[in-house]
């Protein structure tokens, strides 16, 4: 019980010191970090991120997220570019530079050649009385007192605020671009707000032989031969020249069997819907499921500018698009 208290404690230090660590970055929010942005928005490159060991790591995440978010961003490892990476750098990019310490040798070696192609550095260190931090156009200010390494070694609290110092940039930058949702989506096509904001209805929806479809005055038992055969649980009814004229639906269906209609000798005329909701082809995937949502209703026809079927979707086609 002893060691469990014990291990709940070290956490919960551990945590607080990390929390201390990450308050104490909202004083250097200041005139330096509104220098570095506005290097970077007046930048016509990328933002070439530069960090060893654990700062490296927290560089590649720094650079991920500048990239997802607006602002154009890749990781070089700084022994790397020493041995020819440096060659992925041009003189429009602007490198941001991780060290705690600020003195990290193998981007101290950097320096001299960063200097001479002219190419503007942001450093992110502890010390801005450091070589790095003296190097750089702009020094973002990360601090901290203590690591929660209770050694004051391993690299915790210090990282924390570094990976922290980074979304503050990013976040900035981003509202600066004035960066949107859909934005966003195009650098996350595979991802679930990708698809909610990308996919488009002509790309899950039914097509040619697969829409379901009988014409006015069709039986009401060979209309719902055609919605078996067809399988998305409904049928649109055309007029004679193609246009739509109604939906009828495993809904309607249900909804006939309550009324005084005898089903065997009913034409489709006495139990659709007319016309009912549709959508468009170019219309987003999760603007027509909200069309379903509001009225619900499992399915929905697609028409063209005439009002002509060209399509067909249900709910499951939406969840297997993954867009709910």
């Amino acid at each position: 019980m002893s060691q469990s208290s014990d291990l709940i404690q070290t956490a919960q230090r551990t945590i607080r010191l990390e929390i201390e660590a990450v308050e104490g970055l909202l004083a250097h929010i200041d005139a330096d970090f509104v220098r570095a942005c506005e290097l970077i928005l007046a930048g016509k490159g990328r933002v070439v991120v530069v960090g060893m060991g654990k700062s490296g790591h927290i560089g590649k995440k720094i650079a991920a997220t500048l990239a997802s978010t607006g602002t154009t961003a890749f990781f070089v490892h700084p022994a790397e570019a020493s041995h020819g990476d440096m060659g992925m750098i041009t003189g429009d990019d602007i490198i941001l530079a991780i060290s705690n310490s600020g003195t990290t040798s193998e981007i101290v070696t950097l320096l001299p050649l960063i200097k001479r192609l002219g190419i503007k550095m942001i450093s992110l260190t502890g010390n801005p009385d450091s070589t790095m931090a003296k190097a750089a156009e702009v020094n973002l200010n990360v601090h901290v007192e203590h690591e929660a390494c209770p050694l004051n070694l391993a690299p915790t609290s210090s990282t924390t605020a570094a990976l922290v110092m980074g979304d503050a940039l990013a976040v900035a930058l981003l509202e600066a671009r004035d960066f949107t949702a859909e934005d966003f989506a195009f650098s996350h096509p595979g991802g679930a707000l990708g698809r909610r904001l990308l996919l488009k209805v002509e790309h899950v929806m039914h097509v040619g032989e697969s829409l379901p479809h009988v014409q006015r005055g069709t039986l009401l038992r060979d209309s719902l031969m055609e919605m078996t055969r067809k399988g998305l649980g409904m049928t649109a009814v055309l007029e004679a020249d193609g246009r739509l004229a109604g939906i009828f639906t495993d809904g309607d269906l249900r909804r006939t069997l309550d009324r005084d209609i005898d089903i065997r000798q009913a034409t489709i005329d006495d139990v659709m819907t007319v016309h009912g909701k549709t959508a468009r082809p170019d219309m987003l995937a999760a603007e027509a499921l909200k069309i379903m949502e509001d009225h619900k209703i499992g399915a929905l026809i697609v028409v063209d500018e005439n009002d002509h079927p060209i399509g067909a979707f249900n709910l499951q086609d939406l969840l297997r698009a993954g867009v709910m």
